[in-house]
C-alpha cells in the first residue's frame, strides 16, 4: 500500500499545484516544502520495502526468480552413551530471568483474577512465579496463603503466611494475619489429634 503512495503524493501535487498558483507566495513555498517533505518520507519508507520485495524474488521484472538456498543440515545427534552438551542454549538459557520485577506485578495481577474466578490452582501458580520473579516480595506470599486457605491446603498457608511477615514484619495487616495463622495451626492440631 505505501508502495503507490508516492504515485498518489504525485497526483495530488500537481491537482493542487493549480489551486496554489493564486494563493500568496509565502502560502506557496509553505505548500511546495510540505510536499517536498511529504514526497521524501514516502520515498524513505517504500524504498526498504521495494528493496526487501527485490531480495525475496517477488520482483516486478520478468526475470525468472531464484531459487531460495537450502537450509544447511543439521548436525547429527551425538552417539548413545556420550553426555550431552551442558552449553546447549536450551539446556544452560532459562525461560524466563530469574530478576524481573514487571512480570511479578503482572503474575499478581492475574492470580488476584483467577482467585475471584475460582481457579485457585491457576491463582497459586501465578502467585508462586511473582515470588520467583521478584525474591524478597513479601505480598505473593499473602496471597498465597489465602489460595491456599481457601482451597484447605492449611500447612501451606501457615508457610506462605509465615514468609509473608517474615518479609514485611511492619504490614499493616500483621495482627490479622498472625491470628490466621494462628486459627490455621489449632485447626491443623485438631486435625492431627483426630487423625491419631
Amino acid at each position: 500500500m505505501l508502495i503507490f503512495a508516492p504515485a498518489a503524493l504525485l497526483n495530488w501535487m500537481r491537482m493542487n499545484h493549480i489551486k496554489m498558483q493564486r494563493r500568496p507566495a509565502k502560502q506557496r513555498y509553505a505548500f511546495l516544502r510540505l510536499s517536498a517533505l511529504a514526497a521524501a518520507i514516502c520515498f524513505f519508507v517504500s524504498a526498504p520495502m521495494l528493496r526487501a520485495q527485490d531480495s525475496q524474488g517477488e520482483s516486478t521484472s520478468n526475470t525468472p526468480a531464484a531459487a531460495p538456498p537450502e537450509a544447511p543440515e543439521a548436525p547429527k545427534a551425538k552417539a548413545r552413551g556420550k553426555k550431552n552438551n551442558k552449553d546447549a542454549p536450551t539446556k544452560s538459557a532459562p525461560d524466563q530471568p530469574a530478576w524481573d520485577p514487571l512480570r511479578a506485578e503482572k503474575d499478581l495481577e492475574v492470580g488476584q483474577y483467577y482467585m475471584k474466578k475460582g481457579d485457585l490452582d491457576a491463582a497459586i501458580d501465578r502467585f508462586e512465579d511473582a515470588a520467583t520473579a521478584k525474591p524478597g516480595f513479601a505480598i505473593p506470599y499473602r496471597y498465597l496463603g489465602e489460595a491456599h486457605e481457601k482451597k484447605g491446603q492449611k500447612r501451606e498457608a501457615i508457610k506462605s503466611y509465615t514468609r509473608y511477615l517474615d518479609l514485611y514484619p511492619h504490614a499493616e495487616d500483621a495482627a490479622k494475619v498472625r491470628k490466621k495463622i494462628d486459627k490455621l495451626w489449632s485447626e491443623v492440631g485438631k486435625k492431627d489429634k483426630s487423625a491419631g
